[in-house]
């Protein structure tokens, strides 16, 4: 059963960054795509980015601020988060996707991101 599992999460001031860590129990490149979702109270999850082989992807609202990196050798995706803003709080979700004729989703627990003076 693959595990992901998420680190990096907390309180951080307008303005500040974070650091998000997701760590694979297999190699990051068993999977067709591996990326960061988020969920904010009341509202959907929604993708913010994601490695889809070798390229990347955002939402629009963090384009510019946020950046998706991998080291395979640690079979960890970071999520680098800067200029962050309180519209960015919420449970970010690590999510790794294989394709073997059908899509398989694995998840992680979540790690809270809050932002807030």
């Amino acid at each position: 059963q693959v595990q992901l599992v998420e680190s990096g999460g907390g309180l951080v001031q307008p303005g500040g960054s974070l650091r998000l860590s997701c760590a694979a129990s297999e190699s990051i490149f068993e999977f067709s795509s591996m990326g960061w979702y988020r969920q904010a109270p009341g509202k959907q999850r929604e993708l913010v980015a994601v490695f889809v082989g070798d390229s990347t992807g955002y939402v629009d609202s963090v384009k510019g601020r946020f950046a998706i990196s991998r080291d395979s050798a640690e079979n960890t995706v970071y999520l680098q988060m800067n200029s962050l803003k309180p519209e960015d709080t919420a449970v970010y979700y690590c999510n790794a996707r294989r394709e073997l004729g059908q899509s398989l989703d694995y998840w992680g627990k979540g790690t809270l991101v809050t932002v807030s003076s």
